[in-house]
């Protein structure tokens, strides 16, 4: 009997001349429930988007279909798994499939939403900021995790350099 594909947890939101991609690892369980990014209310991804000055106003969660009109994008390293980090499975991390769309769509900055996602889809360790490194000519840039979980790592300041570089090209 043939397996049955597993569907993406949550949709990639992602076309052609966005001018920045979020990229986390995976959907979180509240956000895998409610179908909709950075769900959990102790998440500080949204608020950092308007503190930075990225979006006009604070979004909600399930607005995250909107990100396209102020030029942004999401997606995710794994697609198909939610959870914490530590409970996804080994292979869980499709990094070709991430390099594939950002060549296809050539987004012209790809944020990475945590060290942890960087190191996943870099092969290393990367500081905090813009990377040396591109994807085509995709700059990259990694930020502190907005998880409320890693509350302990938070800084708005990455977010706010990420947006200097948003809006000065």
């Amino acid at each position: 009997m043939p397996r049955k594909v597993e569907s993406h947890i949550l949709p990639d939101v992602l076309q052609p001349a966005l001018k920045l991609v979020f990229c986390g690892t995976a959907a979180g369980k509240r956000s895998a429930a409610e179908r909709a990014y950075y769900a959990h209310p102790g998440n500080l991804f949204w608020r950092a988007l308007f503190e930075a000055g990225l979006t006009p106003r604070q979004l909600a969660p399930p607005e995250f279909p909107q990100l396209p009109d102020y030029g942004i994008g999401l997606t995710d390293l794994a697609k198909r798994h939610s959870g914490n980090d530590s409970e996804l499975p080994r292979d869980a991390f499709d990094v070709p499939a991430l390099i594939g769309k950002i060549e296809r769509h050539q987004p012209r900055l790809l944020a990475f939403t945590s060290k942890n996602a960087a190191r996943a889809a870099l092969g290393h360790a990367a500081p905090y900021g813009l990377q040396d490194e591109t994807i085509g000519d995709t700059q990259l840039f990694v930020l502190p995790s907005p998880s409320g979980q890693a509350r302990g790592h938070w800084d708005l300041g990455p977010w706010l350099a990420l947006s200097e570089l948003y809006r000065a090209r």
